[in-house]
């Protein structure tokens, strides 16, 4: 049964699964912006490239690894992007990072997914976006967050997986900013280590 989390809400990922999770798919999905035509003629769609990032980071709270569009596997190989998006067409998630929770190496406390509008539109504009956190074993949905708020933002820092007492959690954040990549959230992040 997958839980609907709300901004800020914290979750243990085994409670929710009902066991130990060794391996989660974070996945990202939207859709194409519609313009409607005059009287039903001319419609179109405008495409919408959101990027999904994963960036690690250690007991000191610094960055020590990146997953995103131009690195699709983290160093020690635990953390993989299956491909850049650019459009947002299809249905179901159209950007995913793959997990396996057992080979993070040691000195890794935290994993922060974001989304990132590459192209630029605000979040005002994206229909259904979403992100959601799979069993990757059984490809049970253990958690959903729900991206579609409205505003003038390009960027959000979605969630935090962490270690805490020996388990993994996770940390719905959701907090809006702007910028086109990861980097330009760093600052934010840092406030939710």
């Amino acid at each position: 049964m997958s839980v609907n989390l709300s901004k800020g809400q914290k979750i243990s990922l085994d409670k929710e699964a009902g066991g130990t999770l060794g391996r989660v798919t974070m996945g990202l999905g939207w859709d194409a912006i519609k313009t409607k035509g005059f009287l039903g003629f001319g419609a179109k769609t405008e495409a919408v490239d959101l990027d999904a990032s994963c960036v690690l980071f250690d007991e000191g709270h610094r960055p020590v690894d990146v997953i995103f569009f131009r690195q699709l596997k983290s160093k020690d190989g635990s953390v993989v992007h299956t491909g850049d998006n650019r459009t947002g067409a299809g249905d179901g998630d159209d950007e995913q990072i793959n997990v396996d929770l057992n080979a993070v190496p040691s000195n890794i406390k935290s994993l922060v997914f974001t989304v990132n509008s590459f192209t630029g539109q605000t979040f005002a504009q994206v229909e259904n976006a979403y992100c959601r956190l799979l069993d990757a074993a059984s490809g049970k949905e253990v958690a959903r967050f729900n991206l579609s708020v409205q505003g003038p933002h390009s960027a959000q820092i979605m969630a935090k997986l962490y270690r805490h007492n020996g388990e993994w959690k996770m940390h719905a954040i959701g907090e809006n900013g702007n910028g086109r990549t990861f980097d330009d959230l760093l600052p934010q992040i840092a406030v939710h280590l």
